[in-house]
């Protein structure tokens, strides 16, 4: 929970920190996607890694280790560094992204095999959940406490934490052969690639969280235009991962026998996930408005902080169960000799996604805020065509036997 803390902690700081620093959402955007941009070459290794080493918990302890150096450094570096130096720093700390996120899932099946897997995976994504609650909110309340770079700094704490934690991980009773091939680093990409399942349902997420990514850049943005302060875009963030939470509470709960068809739920929270985001666009538009018309002592009006504020919640009511289905695919469909690379590739890759959702929000938010978050939006109905277009049957049959003819030719 802590490293997890601490990674969705990292990112809005980032972003506070930068945009305090500069004033500019733009390179305050550029940070984050230096740190999330490196995720999918580094969740190729890692994943390779967790696979053939008898203790991963020590290789996932090393990696956050790493990463909280890395926040170090882009910490002491701003305000003093050139910013392209400081996105270099972030592009290298992001190559270890992934031990805070699928490395750790990678280990689920070690800690509850059998039948206890299917609550663990709904617990796991709960603690994602948590984690978005818990991260943004520090963010916001830290930065309007002891400021920005207090903010950067506690993350680095939460994550440094963690790797005593992970370092007393459960061993891997099979590990395979210790040596890495060049071969064995795509075998998590070839996973994917050969199975339907793992193909669409890696590709909607990729696409869906690009679009989030214009949320979280322009959560800072609407803070500042409701009179509020950038923190309070933090805090919009942290109502995202609330209902999250609550939402994936009743999937481990009340709402269980909807787990059983994660297909299913992956394609209706996308959907609503993007009317969250056009509620939200609304909002903003709303803020543009009434800030030109003078009206009230909050720049966007109460109206425009309900509006936001009821798209937080629809996106949190979504983006909760949108997670544990992704992880109730991944942990069906992945094969045992290659789970780990399964889980650390697909969530780079989603990461990655994020990351050149971040750059490009960064100028949209600069042009305009609204438009950034309907553009989020937009992608929510792309992700959905591209999971029933790489559904069986679809147009890209031929391609996916054709790939695994190749595996097996390999």
């Amino acid at each position: 929970m802590t490293a997890r803390t601490g990674d969705e902690m990292s990112g809005p700081a980032l972003l506070i920190a930068g945009l305090a620093v500069t004033g500019s959402p733009v390179v305050a955007s550029w940070l984050l996607a230096g740190l999330t941009v490196s995720s999918a070459v580094g969740g190729i290794v890692l994943g390779a890694v967790l696979d053939r080493v008898r203790r991963p918990g020590r290789a996932l302890a090393w990696c956050l280790g790493g990463y909280a150096v890395g926040l170090g450094v882009i910490l002491a570096g701003l305000g003093r560094v050139p910013a392209a130096v400081l996105v270099g720093v972030a592009v290298v700390a992001g190559l270890l992204g992934p031990a805070l996120t699928g490395g750790w899932t990678a280990q689920v099946p070690q800690v509850a095999p059998g039948a206890r897997l299917a609550r663990a995976n709904a617990l796991d994504s709960m603690s994602y959940n948590l984690a978005g609650l818990a991260g943004p909110a520090l963010a916001g309340l830290a930065a309007t406490a002891v400021g920005a770079y207090g903010a950067v700094g506690i993350s680095v704490g939460l994550v440094l934490l963690a790797v005593l934690p992970a370092w007393t991980l459960p061993v891997n009773p099979r590990p395979r052969a210790a040596a890495v091939r060049v071969r064995d680093l795509t075998e998590g990409v070839r996973a994917i690639l050969v199975s339907r399942a793992l193909l669409r349902t890696t590709v909607a997420s990729m696409v869906s969280f690009a679009g989030m990514a214009m949320l979280v850049v322009s959560a800072p943005v609407l803070g500042i235009r409701f009179g509020a302060g950038a923190g309070f875009g933090g805090l919009l963030l942290a109502v995202v991962a609330l209902f999250a939470l609550a939402a994936n509470g009743l999937l481990a709960g009340p709402l269980r026998r909807l787990a059983g068809r994660p297909d299913a739920v992956l394609v209706g929270s996308t959907l609503v996930l993007g009317l969250g985001l056009a509620i939200t666009a609304v909002a903003g538009a709303t803020a543009a408005v009434t800030t030109a018309a003078g009206a009230g002592s909050v720049g966007g009006g109460w109206w425009g902080v309900g509006w936001a504020v009821v798209g937080v919640v629809v996106v949190g009511v979504a983006s909760g169960p949108q997670l544990t289905a992704v992880m109730a695919v991944r942990h069906r469909e992945a094969p045992e000799q290659a789970r780990g690379q399964v889980f650390t590739t697909g969530a780079s890759l989603k990461i990655t996604s994020f990351a050149v959702g971040s750059a490009v929000a960064g100028p949209l938010v600069a042009w305009s805020p609204p438009w950034a978050l309907v553009t989020g939006a937009v992608l929510q109905v792309v992700a959905i065509a591209a999971f029933w277009l790489l559904s069986p049957g679809g147009p890209s049959r031929n391609t996916a036997e054709a790939v695994e003819r190749a595996g097996r030719m390999g």
